[in-house]
């Protein structure tokens, strides 16, 4: 009388199987992009590249891998070399003139000039330029906003007042190039913990994208205080 098959075993193979190739797929497909990029572009450009060298040593089978990844690293290189050269010495030029001319279609350079501004806003250069996530009131007691911390630096605007302000920017919903330039009381400022970057996805989304924030026992009457 045979043994009637365990259910309970195929599952745990079934799972343990599922589990293995869910570990090595992407290893495995890694692995494939790979080959192929260096057998597409290092064997398209071996012959050319490795001229010099005999068909013997190139074409033996046993070396076709080396060639290919040899092949493909100088392809890199001079890919890259060309980006450089062409971002500092002809892409200026050409980017200019470009430029130039796309100013002169009426209704493109409006578009053009919309675009550029965002990319200018959410660059690395500008983005450093906000130190922090903050939350103000405005445009009324009661009503709160996001806003980016930008300088703490006491200026001449600060002592005709006779207390300590800090800049704050708050940008506009949904285009943030353009808001308001606020001094502060930094009594009233309240520090939020998120990066820039999620706080210009919450302005830009008109507040539909929300950034995760880890929920705690004590989070069901989360309070915030202000920056002493």
């Amino acid at each position: 009388m045979s043994e009637t098959p365990n259910p309970f075993r195929f599952a745990q193979l079934r799972t343990a199987f599922l589990s293995g190739f869910m570990l090595l797929a992407p290893f495995l497909v890694t692995c494939w992009v790979f080959f192929l990029v260096f057998k597409v572009i290092g064997g398209g450009f071996r012959d050319y590249l490795f001229f010099f060298l005999p068909s013997s040593l190139r074409e033996q089978s046993s070396l076709s891998v080396v060639w290919n990844i040899l092949a493909t690293a100088i392809v890199v290189v001079l890919i890259t070399v060309f980006g450089y050269v062409s971002r500092y010495v002809l892409g200026r030029y050409f980017g200019g003139l470009a430029e130039r001319f796309i100013q002169t279609i009426p209704g493109v350079n409006g578009v053009y000039n919309t675009v550029k501004q965002m990319v200018t806003t959410f660059g690395t250069q500008n983005r450093n330029l906000y130190t922090k996530v903050v939350l103000v009131e405005f445009p009324r007691k009661g009503v709160h906003t996001i806003g980016f911390l930008t300088s703490k630096a006491q200026g001449e605007a600060q002592a005709s007042v006779g207390g300590e302000l800090w800049t704050v920017f708050v940008p506009t919903t949904p285009n943030p190039t353009s808001g308001y330039l606020l001094l502060i009381p930094k009594h009233e400022i309240v520090e939020l913990e998120m990066s820039v970057g999620d706080g210009m996805k919450l302005i830009v989304s008109g507040g539909a994208v929300v950034p995760p924030w880890p929920s705690s026992p004590s989070s069901d009457n989360p309070t915030r205080d202000t920056v002493p």
